[in-house]
């Protein structure tokens, strides 16, 4: 069924929902490009907010990019549109990574549009979580999320999810000394920001949560070399939820449907009442990644390491005005 074409009042509401997608030290690596005689959004990749030191093969930025082509689907999908979806649509340009064409109102079969009012709400929470268990039937709901979008969902148990915290451990202490790793926490930490309203990108020190005092929650400390004034410390939870996201392959196209099966489970995870954050230490460095993979088959690539729980929902943290990650063109 054909309709008018969306204003560009709409077009820029789209991707304010599309932009508020999760990304890397919230680097907000994308930009688009809105075609208004075709109706159609390109997704490019901004190299330039990219971690030379913790994700030189940029993997981490196009799950970013992945996380907001997924809002962009889900916000067109709230709006009436069909959001026809192509990844990497042009093979000579490596910054073009996905495109979006609205077409007529059609059944939302998958249900996209029922994950818009978790856009807003889905906030990192680096604060301590409940001693609760997810219920299975929340288990499965995320993991079917995830193969909706062509990955797979796990939770790591028992001798499994020791490994697994172990890893993250290595990793942030590997981080802790690895000067690289440090420069790109110091670019993209704000200890000097009070609000979202004084920064545009980065994470912010009120985003940061505790100090971790106890606990064997895997939680990265954003203070890096650097000592920072005034940071209460808590203890977390002893049983940590963990979910690990893996594809079948690692390539471009894996990582772009692994980062919309990330965001699609935690929009998910947030209409579930469910807080999460990242621990994607030990995915940063590629010795410490390939043992993350599923221990029974020993097959897939890990591509994200989520904590989910019980607990207090994260602050929201700042965003990049929508005219400077959008072009209009006729």
């Amino acid at each position: 069924m054909s309709r008018q074409a969306p204003a560009d009042a709409e077009v820029t509401a789209l991707v304010h929902a599309a932009a508020a997608a999760p990304s890397m030290h919230n680097a907000q690596p994308w930009l688009f490009r809105y075609f208004r005689h075709s109706r159609t959004f390109d997704l490019h990749a901004d190299l330039e907010r990219g971690m030379p030191h913790s994700d030189p093969g940029a993997r981490a930025l196009h799950l970013g990019c992945g996380a907001a082509l997924l809002n962009l689907r889900v916000a067109a999908a709230h709006d009436g549109w069909s959001p026809e979806t192509r990844l990497l649509p042009d093979p000579t340009d490596r910054t073009l990574l996905a495109r979006v064409r609205l077409t007529g109102a059609a059944a939302d079969e998958s249900g996209l549009g029922a994950l818009y009012p978790a856009i807003r709400r889905r906030h990192s929470s680096r604060f301590p979580f409940e001693e609760r268990e997810i219920p299975q039937r929340v288990r499965e709901a995320l993991g079917a999320a995830a193969r909706v979008e062509g990955a797979v969902l796990s939770f790591p148990a028992s001798w499994h999810l020791r490994e697994v915290l172990e890893l993250v451990q290595e990793a942030e202490a590997r981080n802790i000394t690895d000067p690289g790793s440090d420069q790109d926490l110091a670019r993209w930490t704000r200890t000097d920001a009070p609000s979202a309203d004084t920064a545009d990108d980065g994470v912010p020190l009120y985003a940061f949560g505790p100090r971790k005092r106890g606990g064997r929650a895997p939680m990265r400390d954003f203070e890096g070399l650097r000592r920072v004034a005034g940071r209460d410390a808590a203890d977390f939870e002893n049983t940590p939820q963990l979910a690990l996201i893996s594809t079948g392959n690692d390539h471009t196209e894996d990582w772009l449907r692994a980062g919309q099966a990330m965001e699609r489970v935690l929009l998910l995870a947030t209409l579930e009442g469910l807080s999460s954050s990242f621990a994607t230490q030990p995915i940063e460095w590629s010795d410490l990644r390939w043992p993350l993979r599923d221990p029974v088959s020993g097959t897939g690539c890990a591509q994200m390491l989520l904590r989910l729980g019980y607990g207090p929902g994260g602050p929201s943290t700042p965003r990049r005005p929508v005219s400077d990650v959008l072009d209009i063109r006729p």
